[in-house]
């Protein structure tokens, strides 16, 4: 198995009223392609942090970063750019969808930005959506929609582009824990299903436990 993740002496500090904080003090983290990593740690641990430097969404860190053998900590905005649109699926606490859109065209949407034909998206929404439980509700907009099913319409657009690797944090920590074990089932089965690579960050042992393998944060570095 191939890496699709390498991150080797990651760190990242803010400055706040004049104190330096280290938040990551040289993380190295290996993920497998079709793996799916647990990344626990209790809440301000940085795993937030890991995400999103990971996620290449924001700079300010030091160390590597490589994400299909590429090197992409020093890459300029386009390159960055190009392996969230390319390599990258996110999936959040809170959803994020759309208001105006209904559930298909939510998952349609960012395949368009990345090129598909519309044909094709909307298969590939109704698709994905269809596997979520979600068939008789693709025309609903997320107002519409309970906390659950908002989430797996999040889950969809996460693999709409079919990425190597989706990050997620705490993608189920906004939902009841019955609500909880299902969404995160159906999500892990997704991720399978679609080759794709998985780091979750969460508190929450018991659903980190149905991962492949478990890595904790602890003071800045990985355990």
């Amino acid at each position: 198995m191939s890496d699709i993740l390498q991150v080797t002496g990651l760190k990242r500090s803010f400055q706040q009223g004049g104190v330096t904080i280290h938040v990551l003090r040289g993380v190295d983290l290996i993920v497998g392609r079709g793996e799916i990593v647990a990344l626990l740690g209790p809440s301000g641990s940085g795993k937030s942090t890991l995400l999103q430097a990971v996620g290449l969404l924001e700079g300010g860190f030091e160390g590597s970063i490589r994400i299909g053998g590429e090197e992409a900590a020093q890459l300029g905005s386009d390159g960055r750019t190009r392996i969230r649109r390319d390599a990258l699926g996110f999936v959040y606490q809170f959803h994020h969808l759309l208001p105006d859109f209904n559930a298909a065209e939510n998952v349609i949407l960012p395949q368009l930005i990345h090129g598909a034909e519309t044909a094709d998206a909307r298969e590939r929404a109704e698709s994905l959506l269809t596997s979520l439980g979600l068939g008789e509700r693709l025309s609903h907009r997320p107002s519409k929609l309970s906390g659950g099913e908002q989430q797996r319409v999040a889950v969809a657009r996460a693999l709409a582009n079919r990425p190597s690797l989706v990050l997620a944090d705490e993608p189920t920590g906004n939902l009841d824990e019955a609500t909880a074990d299902v969404v995160f089932m159906e999500f892990v089965k997704l991720v399978r299903d679609e080759g794709s690579a998985a780091l979750v960050a969460t508190h929450n042992e018991r659903i980190a436990a149905k991962m492949d393998r478990v890595v904790r944060l602890h003071d800045g570095v990985l355990e």
